[in-house]
């Protein structure tokens, strides 16, 4: 009897233990903070039950991303995805983000023993952080996207909230597995952000190598980095078609990252070509890829004057005819409509059209010259018709009378002159207006002033490049003495033509060595014309 008493006790022992275990436990979830995982697995069942009978192509945005990405991702019936947290500043001290530090630190104080092995890698978890202009959560102004695969339906939520952040103005993806699809919506999608002009896109290859969809001639991104992408040459033809042809260019883009890829001497040559008739690129990244000296000399070769191929003379030829006609078709949009009378040093204009010039003009000087000796004329026959009935007594008084009636003349001549030069000058201000938006656009390279040189058109380099990185790859003396060549040529840029030349040129870790003398002349040329170097000598000095 006592054994079966004893054995009821300990079953109600058991139970009070779990009861307790329950409502210990329960007290524990409230109070203790949330995790990242547990945080994305309740806020997407919240979100399902709350918006249930929506559909994606119906929810209004609200400019919040962190309202809208995971409402949005509810609606297409994703049960896991990250959550939207604010990306701290970065710091000088630490490359690591604090955030992932101070998150860790939180998990192991929790845990009350070291983090698991798995807790080392949190910074490659996939997340979606923003940087915000203010306090106002509307003002995101940079999205960082990283260690997870962007889908079809992801592709779908980024299409509907990223085009409503008014604010945005670039986008960091990192390993995000984009596939051809997926690349060519998401290039459709930023087209539609207003304000957007930085995208990164980096360890993420793509089996068609079609990043050239992100700077088409609409694009209007300022600056694209595509490093660790294993772009080979297939991808570097398409990057170069992209900055330029004979018939379009690139007129946005300032800076290309193409750093750690594959880059060989023939993807060298193909982006050496883009650069040939791009004069908006100012920062071009090579480095540690495994271009040659044969890709090197191509490069450099565009920086200084080069002859025309037979489809630039073409072009050039078919641009001057549009040009010269008043109704003719317009040029390109890439090239500046040089209607001005002033620059017609721009371009070698026909013989048939300086002839005709030259009709119009002696023809105009021709009519001026005989209309005041018809005045004349008019003028003196009226003076001996009414001298006949005056008689000699009138004679002066009808000379004063011609003399101010040839005063009157003149005044009303000189002030239809007068009105006429005024109501020109009033017509100037729209055509000065016209012209100021015609210099803000981009020359086209084929209209200006070339050479003729042993039967070849010559044209111009490329002056606007200003930073060029080869830095890590396999250069020798050989395109160092070209880089060499070209330096000096460009120390003799004309006043007036846009571009400063190269003010930076970085070549290290190449096979040669640091002393040889090519290198340090180079070092030295470029050292009198970096600006950083001449503002750090400066503050030295003060």
């Amino acid at each position: 009897m006592a054994g079966h008493i004893s054995w009821k006790r300990v079953i109600r022992k058991v139970e009070m233990g779990r009861k307790v275990e329950k409502v210990l436990k329960d007290k524990g979830d409230k109070g203790a903070p949330v995790s990242e995982e547990d945080g994305t697995r309740t806020a997407a069942s919240k979100l399902q039950e709350k918006s249930a009978l929506q559909t994606i192509e119906d929810y209004q945005c609200t400019g919040i991303l962190e309202n809208d990405f995971p409402e949005l991702c509810n609606l297409i019936d994703m049960k896991e995805f990250p959550l939207v947290t604010p990306r701290p500043r970065p710091t000088v001290t630490s490359a690591i983000d604090k955030s992932v530090l101070e998150e860790g630190q939180s998990q192991t104080s929790l845990l009350g023993s070291p983090a698991c092995p798995s807790d080392s890698f949190l910074y490659f978890r996939p997340r979606l952080q923003v940087e915000l202009e203010s306090d106002d959560p509307k003002s995101v102004r940079e999205v960082h996207i990283r260690g997870w695969k962007i889908d079809d339906r992801m592709i779908r939520v980024f299409n509907k909230c990223l085009p409503s952040l008014s604010s945005l103005q670039g986008i960091n993806f990192w390993n995000v597995g984009l596939t051809d699809e997926t690349l060519s919506s998401l290039s459709a999608t930023l087209s539609l952000c207003v304000c957007l002009r930085k995208v990164v896109l980096e360890g993420t290859p793509i089996p068609s190598q079609a990043y050239a969809l992100l700077i088409s001639e609409e694009s209007v991104l300022t600056h694209l980095s595509l490093r660790n992408n294993k772009i080979d040459e297939v991808g570097a033809k398409l990057i170069g078609q992209a900055l330029s042809t004979p018939k379009l260019a690139n007129k946005n883009l300032t800076s290309l990252n193409l750093a750690y890829n594959h880059i060989e001497d023939a993807g060298a040559l193909y982006i050496a070509k883009g650069l040939r008739l791009n004069r908006a690129l100012l920062c071009l990244n090579l480095s540690h890829n495994q271009i040659g000296d044969q890709g090197a000399m191509k490069l450099a070769e565009v920086l200084g004057p080069f002859a025309l191929t037979h489809e630039e003379v073409v072009e050039r030829r078919i641009l001057l005819l549009s040009k010269d006609s008043q109704d003719g078709p317009k040029s390109p949009l890439f090239a500046r409509r040089a209607d001005l009378k002033g620059e017609r040093s721009l371009s070698h204009s026909s013989s048939i059209s300086i002839d005709r010039n030259q009709k119009t003009k002696s023809a105009a000087k021709k009519k001026d010259k005989e209309s005041p000796k018809k005045d004349e004329k008019a003028g003196a026959g009226g003076a001996n018709a009414g001298g006949g009935t005056a008689g000699a007594q009138g004679g002066a008084a009808t000379k004063k009378d011609e003399s101010k009636g040839g005063k009157k003349g003149t005044d009303t001549k000189a002030s239809k002159a007068k009105g006429a030069k005024s109501g020109e000058k009033e017509k100037r201000p729209l055509t000065t207006e016209q012209e100021a938006c015609e210099q803000l656009e981009i020359i086209s390279p084929l209209l200006d002033v070339v050479e003729h040189r042993s039967g070849n058109i010559f044209l111009p380099g490329n002056n606007m490049l200003a930073s060029l990185n080869l830095m890590g790859n396999q250069i020798t003396e050989i395109s160092l003495q070209a880089f060499l060549t070209v330096l000096l040529s460009q120390s003799d840029i004309p006043k007036g033509r846009p571009g400063t030349g190269l003010l930076r040129l970085a070549v290290t870790r190449n096979n040669f060595s640091p002393k040889c003398e090519v290198f340090l002349k180079i070092n030295e040329i470029l050292s009198k014309r970096d600006p950083l170097s001449k503002t750090a000598l400066k503050s030295e000095g003060e």
